[in-house]
């Protein structure tokens, strides 16, 4: 009786340690702890994410303003008598800059 306990402890020891052995591989833990312990592997990395994350905005507000300054263009030429006073003067600001 005494050794069925024993083996039945030993089974859910073993499930719960496979358990976790999947959970770590699913979080990638490991790459991570690899990355952590190369600093310049590291610094690499997150140099080169730091540029493309910089890229990707300048891309994206510069995408976001033409459209904005195109919609505010058509809004101008409405002639909307107060509304169209002020967006002219918003175009005719942002294309001297």
């Amino acid at each position: 009786m005494r050794y069925y306990r024993k083996k039945e402890k030993n089974h859910l020891l073993y499930k719960k340690i496979d358990e976790l052995n999947r959970n770590l591989l699913k979080a990638n833990l490991v790459e991570v702890s690899e990355l952590l312990g190369n600093r310049k592997k590291l610094l690499i990395r997150q140099f080169m994410s730091g540029i493309f994350k910089g890229m990707g905005i300048g891309i994206g507000v510069t995408i976001i303003t033409a459209i904005l300054i195109i919609i505010l263009q058509k809004i101008v030429a409405l002639n909307i008598p107060v509304i169209g006073e002020y967006i002219a003067d918003i175009v005719e600001i942002v294309e001297k800059q």
